[in-house]
């Protein structure tokens, strides 16, 4: 499953027997598979400040959730002739050390050994630097992905309006990839060539009445240079002077004048304009020629720190020096944008996680801070309700009225805006890794 569960509950003797009681339950059981989540000392403040971060973090985890969401989605439409590809795509690269940012780290395995980024969030600074710091890169990349997309769906709208044209009956759709210069009279004072649509049941008439529409059409000058399943476009040469005679007695007959006049410069702007915009799109998106082989690592063995409850899979090795200068060749630059931002936006989005569960447990465990963070992972989604269960189980003695009311929805906790089925004895959030359902 792409579903974890983030709990806390106090570090001391007692309530660490109770974690490895759960550990050893849901082990047996086989309900989820679980790993210590680790969490830097912050500079806790004051306990307003607290209150206040916990507000403020909640809105910017569920905005930062929403950005990936967006970004994810913006590489669906990017790669929409590679969609089965997206997923090896969305990756948190550098997610461990700074020396490692080369590596495709996929996002379960960033979450399962999540490290703190010290350089970049450094956890000396007081909580509200690093939140600030978090909600400004957070800002940042959604304003550049705005800007980023917009323009690349004008591409695509103005891409769609030229296909559009090129798609349409004869009535409505552009003719310059169906005319010629050789069709028409060009460069005469006196002389024009029209461009008559005529219905497929009419085309005997048109041939025996076209000359005779009007005075002064040159005989023998009419032919059929495309049809669609309606009818036919058909040239037509007469002298300039009746025109509108002309126009007027072919509707009469039903024929229909197309208004076009041949301008090769025009002609050939529209076909490279067409031509520059599917060239522009696809440059936007090329698929990386550089894959990693089947099977092969996600980080290097010994550059990952973990503590585990259970017993982890070891994770395989990483790309080859090879495949790191060759990292993002043939690439366009809004995929490549996407996938570095998106990186970028889903490590912020998972040490926010990890702000929220510090900012939480000490608000609900109190100081000095001693608690242990835990990362749940069910191993199906019909286990949750008796791994839930199992928790509430544990945990209880931590807070009667919260374990009660998961068993008994109305009651209500005092004090707590939140619904009581959000609330439990124990610290808990949801990381939801299902990024394109």
């Amino acid at each position: 499953m792409s579903e974890f569960w983030l709990i806390s509950a106090p570090g001391d003797q007692e309530n660490l027997q109770a974690l490895e009681r759960m550990n050893t339950v849901t082990s047996k059981s086989n309900l989820s598979y679980n790993t210590k989540f680790s969490i830097p000392d912050f500079k806790v403040g004051t306990l307003d400040s607290l209150v206040g971060l916990s507000d403020e973090l909640g809105k910017l985890d569920t905005f930062a959730e929403s950005l990936i969401k967006r970004m994810a989605q913006s590489v669906v439409e990017v790669m929409e002739d590679a969609k089965g590809k997206v997923p090896e795509n969305l990756l948190a690269n550098g997610g461990l050390k700074e020396k490692m940012k080369y590596l495709k780290i996929d996002l379960t395995s960033f979450v399962t050994h999540f490290e703190w980024d010290m350089a970049k969030y450094p956890a000396k600074q007081p909580l509200v630097s690093v939140v600030d710091t978090l909600a400004k890169q957070l800002a940042q990349i959604e304003t550049d992905l705005k800007s980023r997309t917009a323009a690349y769906n004008t591409l695509k709208t103005n891409l769609e309006n030229l296909e559009k044209k090129s798609m349409g009956n004869l009535f409505t759709r552009t003719l310059s990839d169906i005319v010629s210069k050789e069709d028409f009279v060009l460069d005469s004072e006196y002389l024009i060539t029209l461009l008559v649509i005529v219905p497929k049941p009419s085309y005997t008439q048109w041939q025996k009445t076209y000359e005779s529409l009007s005075d002064m059409v040159v005989p023998r000058s009419t032919k059929l240079i495309a049809e669609d399943n309606e009818g036919g476009l058909f040239t037509v040469t007469l002298f300039r002077k009746v025109i509108e005679d002309f126009k007027t007695k072919a509707k009469e007959n039903k024929f229909t004048v197309r208004e076009f006049y041949y301008d090769e410069k025009e002609i050939k702007r529209e076909r490279e304009e067409m031509s520059r915009l599917l060239s522009d799109k696809k440059q936007q998106y090329q698929t990386s020629c550089v894959a990693l082989k089947k099977g092969s690592s996600t980080f290097l063995d010994h550059k990952v720190k973990v503590t585990p409850l259970g017993t982890p899979d070891r994770p395989a090795a990483g790309q080859t020096d090879r495949e790191r200068e060759s990292e993002g060749e043939g690439e366009g630059p809004l995929l490549r944008w996407l996938k570095v931002n998106f990186s970028e936006a889903f490590i912020a989005w998972i040490h926010l996680k990890a702000l929220r569960v510090f900012v939480e447990s000490v608000l609900r465990y109190g100081l000095p801070v001693n608690f242990q963070a835990v990362l749940l992972q069910p191993h199906k989604k019909s286990s949750t309700k008796r791994l839930r269960e199992v928790l509430n189980s544990v945990f209880r003695h931590l807070d009667q009225v919260a374990a009660a009311s998961i068993l008994d929805a109305s009651v209500e906790i005092p004090g707590l805006q939140l619904n009581n089925q959000d609330y439990f004895p124990y610290v808990y959030f949801h990381i939801d890794l299902s990024l394109l359902d």
